[in-house]
């Protein structure tokens, strides 16, 4: 998936330092985190590519257990080709899920293209799903659990929280 405005709701916020520094600020969506969390005991694989370089986005995917990160990818088929090596999967086996025309050429490749509701309109239109949740929102999750109910999968991790 891409960052801004997928995994955020696309504002970046900078806070000076001292010295003339800046320092970015992104919130994250906590449904996000715990989708991405499920669909990797689920035995989904999970990255990010990103156009932009953020310290927060290394710390997030850590935190996550992100299988593959790519930052500062502004055209990002290189960064996805990289990727589908490294995964050795087809690009037909990959869900992406974008929000601006730099994700275009990845979201034309994939089995399962999605936009956010919040995305540009040439990327709405060019996607098979558009999530309900906005980016930043709990979109990321969205996507996750339709992946999952289609895999058959949701219902059994459901019961592992229930019992």
């Amino acid at each position: 998936m891409d960052v801004d405005g997928v995994m955020t709701d696309g504002s970046i916020s900078l806070v000076s330092e001292p010295g003339g520094q800046a320092r970015e600020i992104k919130s994250f969506n906590s449904l996000d985190g715990a989708g991405l969390r499920l669909a990797q005991l689920a035995g989904l694989r999970t990255g990010v590519i990103t156009g932009r370089v953020s310290a927060a986005v290394a710390a997030r995917a850590r935190e996550l257990g992100l299988d593959y990160i790519a930052q500062d990818a502004f055209e990002k088929l290189p960064a996805f080709e990289k990727i589908l090596r490294q995964a050795r999967v087809k690009p037909e086996e990959v869900c992406f899920v974008g929000d601006d025309v730099t994700d275009l050429p990845v979201l034309r490749r994939v089995g399962l293209a999605v936009s956010v509701p919040n995305g540009h309109d040439e990327v709405r239109r060019r996607v098979q799903y558009v999530t309900r949740r906005s980016g930043g929102c709990g979109a990321v999750r969205e996507v996750v659990d339709l992946i999952l109910r289609a895999q058959g999968k949701y219902d059994k991790l459901l019961k592992r929280f229930l019992s």
